[in-house]
């Protein structure tokens, strides 16, 4: 009978386990090289697929707390040029990334996305897989990255804000052949996070791209006056700062422009030799290594120390004993103990009458004392004008 219920039990712990972890079927996207990328993760897709959803009759709420964790398949984290954002379990979740043809290389990339219901601990997963191709226009020799200030990164993600977003550049270049190559998110490059007042926000690079040279308006934000300008915290004057405004605000003295239209210099040529291998070799360490003396280690470490404690010491010890303030203070303060020694002596050996003051029966008017054993009779019964006499 223990046999038929270990084999119920694991069945049916099979299928609870399967009703937890449920999957969505593969899904197939192509990024391309030299523009930005951007997935977006829906939550509705993956609500609907909770195991919940289909034993209840009833209709789950649209606002369940859904978190996404992505990873590399086989690995613990995501390729270097994929990002993930999410702001919080309510909000919408993005895959976003510019591939370089270092990715291009490497093929086919499966990303696997799992997404957690936070109240019922649900599991729904998918498997996305990135076609990595080349871009048409991969050459963009001018290419120019925005400041944006009054945006965070997953305001700027959805298709309409970039398209507003390239309208306004497409404005100020004079051109409409702008590609959007990078969006990245001021914290990924050393920004702090902003205070929790409403209004403030992170910030956004944007980095575009043309086939085109640039326009005298950008051209102008490089002007000395304009540079002068921004050293003095001041934004430049510009004709064309006003394209984005009020919608986006760009900081202008943050923009940079980049002309790889021309070959760059050549580099330092590296000569074979010290420190420089050749192609194909490998490095030998030497096998006899010089013996090394550590005595000068030593003095400087040990010696040194010491030897200047010791400077130290001789140094008070001629302020406090040589010098002339030393020795006055030194007789001084045997003065004063000597002369304390003396006066405890003399008080100690003194015979001098005692003080009128100390008397029993003393008049301070007349300066008379009545010794009280005189009498024995009753001073309270004398009458009070004899007494005065």
């Amino acid at each position: 009978m223990a046999a038929p219920r270990l084999v119920w039990t694991l069945f049916l712990a099979v299928v609870f386990l399967g009703g937890l972890l449920a999957a969505l079927p593969d899904r197939n996207v192509y990024p391309v090289t030299g523009e930005i990328f951007v997935h977006e993760l829906e939550r509705e897709l993956f609500q609907d697929a909770f195991p919940s959803v289909h034993n209840n009759v009833e209709e789950i709420p649209p606002d369940v707390p859904i978190t996404f964790h992505a990873r590399l398949l086989g690995y613990p984290d995501l390729p270097r040029w994929l990002r993930y954002i999410q702001r919080g379990p309510y909000e919408t979740a993005f895959l976003y990334g510019s591939p370089t043809a270092k990715e291009k290389k490497a093929g086919r990339q499966t990303i696997e996305v799992k997404a957690y219901n936070r109240h019922t601990y649900e599991t729904v997963k998918q498997r996305i897989i990135f076609n990595i191709g080349s871009s048409p226009d991969e050459q963009l020799p001018y290419q120019a990255e925005f400041f944006v200030k009054n945006r965070d990164v997953e305001e700027v993600l959805p298709l309409e804000a970039q398209q507003l977003f390239q309208q306004g550049v497409d404005s100020i270049w004079d051109q409409d052949d702008l590609h959007i190559i990078n969006i990245t998110s001021a914290l990924d490059r050393g920004g702090r996070v902003p205070l929790p007042i409403e209004g403030r926000k992170e910030g956004v690079y944007i980095k575009v791209g043309s086939i085109y040279p640039f326009s005298d308006c950008l051209v102008a934000t490089k002007s000395l006056d304009n540079e002068a300008r921004c050293n003095m915290e001041q934004q430049p004057v510009l004709a064309c700062h006003d394209r984005f405004y009020p919608v986006l605000i760009i900081d202008w003295c943050n923009i940079t422009l980049m002309d790889l239209s021309s070959p760059s210099t050549a580099g330092p040529v590296l000569i074979s030799g010290d420190g420089v291998l050749e192609d194909g070799s490998e490095f030998e360490p030497p096998t006899d290594a010089p013996e090394k003396t550590f005595l000068y280690d030593y003095l400087l470490t040990i010696l040194l120390p010491l030897l200047v404690a010791l400077l130290l010491c001789l140094f008070l010890t001629y302020i406090m004993c040589c010098r002339r303030e030393g020795l006055i203070q030194m007789v001084h303060h045997n003065t004063i103990h000597g002369n304390t020694e003396e006066l405890r002596h003399m008080a100690s050996s003194r015979e001098v009458p005692q003080p009128l003051s100390t008397l029993p029966m003393f008049n301070v008017r007349t300066g008379e004392s009545i010794n009280p054993m005189q009498g024995r009779y009753d001073s309270a019964h004398v009458p009070l004008i004899l007494d005065q006499k």
